[in-house]
């Protein structure tokens, strides 16, 4: 099969496109026929510097699938050829998507939205399961709260767009580019994180501090939001958080750090949202999968509105 491969690690022309052997799935295992993949902040990690996830080069990178069953392993039980699927392919030690076949346990493994193309599916998976876990799992939001996530990007975007179908008050953080984006999406407010300070914008809008916050953002932006968070509120991150927590603890906060664990069962919650009309794919530009290269550079330079997902049927 073809695939675009790293041959080391380091920039972006690491990457070549080479001709390597087809997986073979497992007992519990599906082989996928890959249409679409997606590039994620952790791609670009693990192009430049892989080996704390067990990577070694060359071998093939890449963590959203969306595609089709063409075999399944002796004891799958919940899938066959000819299924429409999609999900994020573990990351540490295992081979990823930038290619024509993918094998994956079954287990994390879901079913695809009828309702979107292999290219809108292959959006979802590792960020939108992601917004899922901070949302409705570590943050357990319920309807009538309010909550803050801290950049709008490939997470965050999906993140607004849970919070605001289970009834939640949404304030985002986002680029000046997106404002408009994030409030079509569902926030209640977005603010400019170039030009509003979010403290201040958050305690003008409001009338009592927020229930979550969720950061994707980093630095000491957690630490920064403890301040408006109500006693006994979340605050959910993905990135190791910086700062001095201050007095911060008399307030009993509860920090979740999160790093996502693959499972079918966000997978399914999310369709389950994309069916019911109440979540959509926020992807800023499609392109072919040879161009990887180029959509990593992009993702690198920052400023999208949305996902760069990987066409591999335009290889």
């Amino acid at each position: 099969m073809e695939a675009m491969v790293i041959t080391d690690f380091g920039g972006t022309e690491v990457f070549e496109q080479r001709e390597v052997d087809r997986p073979t799935p497992g007992p519990t295992e599906v082989l996928v026929r890959v249409h679409a993949s997606s590039v994620n902040p952790v791609d670009c990690k693990i192009r430049q510097a892989g080996s704390w996830a067990g990577i070694t080069p060359p071998t093939v990178i890449g963590y959203d699938v969306s595609g089709v069953v063409e075999g399944i392993g002796d004891e799958v039980t919940d899938f066959e050829a000819g299924d429409e699927v999609f999900y994020t392919p573990e990351i540490f030690g295992e081979q990823g998507s930038y290619a024509e076949y993918h094998v994956a346990d079954e287990s994390i493994v879901a079913r695809k939205p009828e309702s979107l193309s292999h290219e809108e599916a292959a959006a979802l998976p590792l960020a939108g399961g992601t917004a899922w876990e901070a949302i409705v799992e570590r943050g357990d939001v319920t309807a009538g709260e309010t909550v803050l996530i801290h950049g709008a990007g490939g997470v965050g975007s999906h993140a607004v767009q849970i919070a605001d179908a289970a009834g939640a008050r949404v304030a985002a953080r986002t680029s000046p580019a997106t404002v408009e984006q994030t409030e079509d999406l569902g926030a209640t407010l977005a603010i400019d994180y170039e030009s509003e300070e979010f403290v201040e914008a958050i305690e003008s809008t409001f009338d009592e501090p927020v229930d979550l916050v969720f950061d994707t953002v980093g630095g000491e932006t957690l630490v920064e939001s403890s301040d408006i968070t109500k006693p006994h509120g979340r605050l959910v991150t993905i990135l190791e958080p910086e700062g001095e927590w201050g007095t911060a603890y008399q307030k009993n906060l509860t920090v979740e750090m999160l790093f996502l664990e693959r499972d079918r069962r966000p997978l399914d919650g999310l369709r389950r949202l994309v069916e019911q009309g109440r979540l959509e794919p926020v992807i800023d530009s499609v392109l072919p999968l040879s161009d990887v290269a180029k959509a990593h550079e992009m993702v690198e330079e920052g400023g999208l509105t949305g996902k760069i997902v990987l066409s591999v049927d335009d290889k």
